[in-house]
């Protein structure tokens, strides 16, 4: 389930920078989303 999530969350937020960002911020954005997407799948008790 967490890595369901974690994919998920990856994913859309991942589509949101493409989306809104520069290509360069898009890009570079994906460390902190990578970063994010793990925090909530795993580490925020949420799921």
């Amino acid at each position: 389930m967490e890595r369901k999530i974690f994919w998920i969350v990856f994913v859309v937020l991942g589509l949101l920078a493409d989306f809104l960002l520069p290509i360069w911020w898009g890009l570079a954005a994906t460390i902190p989303i990578l970063f994010i997407a793990w925090w909530v799948a795993y580490r925020s008790d949420w799921f």
